[in-house]
């Protein structure tokens, strides 16, 4: 039987002030510069300057916009904040494999130009018709940035004509792809997979009898190749086990990756650029946020003038449009002034929580002081959602004396050794990369092995659980690790 029943239900709602408010929590200190400018074009009443007029002209403001999110609604607010922000879920919070404890101290520049213009400046130096040159230049804009073509010959001639409104065969296409573009520098840009751009490349060698070899293999015994299924390729091509180790060496020496070495150097122009620093004085940790070309703001003394004035007229009607415009970006400077404030209290408030959890390792450095830590710890202790704490762990570095880290590589899992004490995931992870660097290579450790290795200098860890650590510190199995 259907019924009708009245229900009360509480629910939270995060307003269009607070969404914006997230959003510039979760921005790096290089997109939170552009941010400000931007705002600072696109609003006339917002202007650079080192102290606020606003609180004179407090009486015309309207309040309804102003953002006050206590300690308290934050909490409750934490579980409908993914809802606004689905592409940011919370992630496991695991530190890479050889990235750990690196410092990033230089960083090189080869070319100012785009990966894209450096192939197109090449292209144009063939012979081509004007057709064929705007249909090579698109089927050019599709190459990524490792240097490969993934989509379809057939979608790229449908592209063309939908977007060019130029008829093209597939085989054209084609002809061009193989003719002009993969004849491009780097060796193998234009590829459409691993196997031909090993073979792109292998063509342009010297020919001998290894090249030769080296051809065969990966172009019909590709998956023996990338298997390493060694045994089963001495057979195939009747050689000995050290005239295969000197083939695989030489195929080893190709780049998989032909584009990268220029798409890598363009990215690295927007280098990185901590948002926290941590200096150790007097066995004691200061905390400092980085503020570099981000200007003070205030509003427009200009404005609120004007504001003032329009209200005092007397014919307030005729002037009702130019009131509300005032207002709008008024309280929309107002509301972004007091968003910044907000924004740099509550990355100060969870970097000195995690500065103050991990104390013993920014004091030393030494990678094995890192303590388990959760989300939730930090969100506990300083009464904010967990949400808040996962986006500015994501998104921000923090500059130490021992190097710049990505803030989330403090975060790990809790574990337990054989005396009972807790430990961290992370110095499980340090062990399991020593094991695997000290490895023989020819007789690689497998799963089972490496556990039985870290309980032997008391470590209970389970094989799955080294499985899955390898897996997120990027090492293969054992027999992807073997070398001839």
């Amino acid at each position: 039987m259907l019924k009708q029943q009245l229900l009360q239900k509480g629910q939270h709602k995060l307003s269009p002030q607070q969404i914006k408010l997230m959003k510039l929590v979760q921005l790096s200190t290089l997109d939170f510069e552009q941010r400000v400018q931007q705002e600072l074009e696109e609003n006339p009443a917002l202007e650079e300057e080192n102290c606020s007029d606003l609180e004179e002209y407090s009486d015309i403001l309207e309040e309804e916009n102003k953002i006050d999110i206590t300690e308290d609604q934050n909490q409750s607010l934490d579980n409908i904040i993914d809802e606004y922000f689905s592409d940011d879920e919370i992630e496991d919070f695991q530190i890479n494999n050889q990235k750990n404890y690196s410092v990033k101290k230089h960083i090189s520049i080869i070319s100012g130009i785009s990966f894209q213009e450096y192939l197109k400046n090449q292209l144009h130096t063939f012979r081509l018709n004007e057709k064929d040159l705007l249909i090579a230049d698109f089927i050019l804009g599709n190459i990524d940035d490792d240097g490969y073509i993934r989509r379809k010959i057939t979608s790229i001639a449908d592209d063309i004509f939908l977007i060019l409104g130029k008829s093209v065969s597939t085989e054209k296409v084609e002809k061009l792809l193989v003719n002009y573009i993969q004849k491009l520098d780097p060796t193998g840009v234009g590829s459409r997979n691993l196997q031909e751009c090993l073979l792109i490349q292998l063509e342009k060698k010297k020919i001998n009898q290894e090249v030769l070899l080296s051809k065969r293999i990966i172009r019909d015994h590709f998956e023996f190749f990338i298997k390493k299924h060694y045994q089963k390729l001495q057979k195939k091509l009747g050689i000995t086990k050290k005239s295969l180790r000197k083939i695989i060496d030489k195929i080893r020496k190709l780049n998989p990756k032909p584009g990268k070495i220029y798409s890598d150097n363009t990215k690295n122009l927007n280098h990185i650029i901590p948002d926290f620093n941590i200096s150790v004085s007097d066995e004691k940790l200061e905390l400092t946020l980085n503020q570099r070309n981000i200007p003070e703001l205030k509003i427009s003394s200009l404005y609120l003038d004007m504001l003032k004035s329009y209200q005092s007229e007397k014919n307030i009607k005729e002037n009702e449009g130019t009131i509300v415009f005032l207002k709008k970006k008024i309280n929309s400077a107002k509301w972004f002034v007091d968003a910044i404030q907000q924004r740099q209290n509550t990355l100060m408030l969870t970097m000195n929580a995690i500065m103050d959890y991990q104390k013993e390792y920014f004091l030393t450095g030494d990678p094995v002081k890192i303590k388990p830590m959760i989300l939730k710890n930090i969100s506990q202790k300083i009464g904010v959602g967990i949400s808040t704490v996962s986006r500015v762990a994501n998104s921000k570095y923090v500059n130490t004396p021992y190097g710049t880290f990505l803030i989330k590589s403090f975060f790990s899992e809790k574990m337990m050794n054989q005396e009972g004490k807790e430990i961290s995931s992370i110095e499980i992870k340090k062990l399991l990369k020593e094991s695997i660097d000290k490895e023989n290579k020819k007789r690689p450790l497998t799963d089972e092995k490496l556990s039985k290795i870290l309980r032997k200098k008391g470590y209970l860890v389970a094989r799955r659980t080294i499985a899955k650590y390898r897996d997120q510190m990027h090492f293969p199995v054992a027999r992807m690790r073997k070398n001839l």
